[in-house]
């Protein structure tokens, strides 16, 4: 069975959730994301689905589904839950296809009072695909991530670089020794016609890492 590729970030706001869609769209995976905090305005699950053009991608139901848009483990003490790692890799989705997980914030987001989102990810037995942002103090925070990764066995398939980070990408790659998988430009229309295109783009990266 193949490994699944689970979408995580430099921190909350890089735009993992465009990313997935992306990755997804690239590779008419099926997507899930397990911990959803804060839907009033929608969940990761239906901007993806938004944004999905192909007909054969899946979207598996979240296992928790928290109502306030905060860190998992806040979120979920405010309903008086407890997210149980075990709880979620029972309810990985079993399927023949490509598997993108989207993740909440970064790696060391909490789920629980003992566990974060990269003991989620090593449970899970997924490949990480890292995404950054071009703001003040990213360089710093894409290398506190790739070390993360690195401390804990994490494996990486790549960077996606949201908007453009021009010589930093390089410095970024060449300090943290992962490859790019490409950059993602801002876009004017955050639709499916971007996403595909995008999709397209960076489809022979992923397929070459995957191999």
């Amino acid at each position: 069975m193949r490994k699944p590729i689970f979408v995580t970030g430099i921190g909350t706001g890089v735009g993992k959730t465009v990313a997935a869609a992306i990755i997804t769209e690239a590779l008419g995976a099926d997507y899930w994301k397990p911990v959803q905090s804060g839907f009033e305005e929608g969940t990761d699950c239906n901007t993806v689905q938004s944004l999905i053009s192909n007909t054969q991608t899946q979207f598996h139901p979240e296992v928790y589904k928290l109502a306030l848009p905060a860190s998992p483990h806040i979120a979920a003490r405010e309903e008086g839950v407890v997210i149980d790692l075990n709880t979620i890799v029972t309810n990985k989705p079993e399927t023949n296809n490509h598997l993108v997980i989207e993740g909440a914030g970064g790696l060391l987001v909490p789920i629980n009072e003992k566990q974060f989102i990269a003991d989620m990810i090593l449970a899970l037995n997924a490949q990480v695909i890292l995404v950054s942002r071009n703001y003040l103090g990213s360089i710093n925070h894409s290398l506190l991530t790739a070390e993360a990764c690195t401390q804990r066995n994490i494996p990486v398939l790549g960077w996606l670089f949201n908007d453009q980070f021009m010589q930093y990408e390089e410095e970024i790659v060449g300090w943290t020794g992962i490859r790019t998988l490409g950059s993602i430009p801002l876009a004017a229309n955050l639709d499916k016609a971007f996403v595909a295109e995008q999709a397209a783009r960076i489809r022979p990266a992923l397929l070459e890492v995957l191999l």
